[in-house]
């Protein structure tokens, strides 16, 4: 491992994701030591099928689990296939790896397994609904000590993007959300806040596309669908949500954050998921779960995503 250090990554590919994943693979500082699949933005079979043609694209050798196919409380399964297309990955097909994964364990026994054996150094990211990581932690209770950090992309202190309210991977399993937010972890939260800020244009795109590498390439094609969404509602650029856990593990220096107290509206109608924070209110929580994301550092997070990208061999 050396000077690394290791990270699981909880997933929904996705394309946001597959640009999260490509640029954790990239990252020096990091060994991944598993990656974990669950419903959301597309299938379950969806997102196992497009993590396992990502891993085949860059060459790598970490195991890849299935999760959760459903949210935990018999909720409806919420999928985005409106931006990620019906595959998840803008309806581009990735080659699968001629061999199967060598172990069929359950996703939340595997992230398990894994953070015993490192003892307190793995660090978890999550770019997707929460279901894996609850059932982890109810099966396992004192796997939440166990982590070093949790980095999740979701929820929103303001307006959302699934909801007026809420954000999508918190909707789409709000209970399993709050299991993770209530079970003690030390947590860094990015929300839409910052999330929203950080885009790829089709200029990006094509940049990326002619760097010489097949990453960059494939970025550009699974990008097409979510751009044409985007530019319906007058966004210069594909939002780059997921990539920002990622870039804040290696460079936090990026982001302004703030410790807060969140929890998640699991009751309403109207605002159930969402993620209700006492940042700005003068009544607060009398606890602090979460270190949140509110800024980020626009042009050199786009900078630094890219030569992450092209330094893909």
């Amino acid at each position: 491992m050396g000077d690394s250090f290791p990270v699981w990554m909880d997933c929904d590919t996705g394309t946001d994701d597959a640009v999260a994943l490509l640029a954790l693979h990239a990252l020096e500082c990091t060994e991944i030591i598993g990656i974990s699949t669950v419903s959301g933005n597309s299938t379950l079979d969806d997102s196992f099928r497009n993590t396992r043609g990502l891993k085949r694209l860059i060459g790598a050798d970490y195991p890849v689990y299935r999760g959760a196919a459903k949210p935990l409380m018999m909720r409806e399964k919420v999928h985005a296939t409106e931006v990620h297309g019906k595959n998840g990955l803008g309806d581009v097909e990735l080659e699968q790896p001629e061999s199967p994964e060598a172990s069929d364990i359950p996703a939340w026994d595997a992230l398990y397994e894994a953070a015993v054996k490192l003892e307190g150094n793995l660090r978890l990211i999550t770019t997707a609904p929460l279901t894996n990581i609850a059932t982890a932690f109810m099966k396992y209770p004192k796997l939440p000590s166990m982590l070093h950090t949790i980095l999740i992309m979701g929820g929103a202190t303001q307006e959302g993007n699934c909801t007026p309210c809420a954000e999508f991977n918190i909707y789409a399993d709000p209970e399993a959300a709050q299991i993770v937010l209530k079970a003690g972890a030390p947590i860094v939260l990015c929300p839409l806040d910052a999330t929203e800020k950080v885009m790829l244009t089709a200029e990006d795109m094509d940049e990326l596309a002619a760097c010489g590498n097949e990453a960059g390439r494939v970025i550009r094609d699974v990008l097409q669908k979510p751009l044409e969404f985007h530019k319906k509602l007058h966004d210069p650029g594909v939002q780059m949500h997921d990539s920002c856990p990622v870039l804040y593990l290696a460079y936090p220096e990026l982001f302004d954050t703030e410790e807060a107290g969140v929890v998640v509206e699991t009751k309403g109608g109207i605002t159930l998921g969402k993620t209700v924070t006492d940042l700005y209110s003068d009544k607060q929580f009398d606890f602090k779960n979460a270190l949140v994301c509110l800024d980020v550092d626009e042009k050199e997070f786009i900078k630094r995503l890219k030569e992450l990208i092209k330094s893909i061999k």
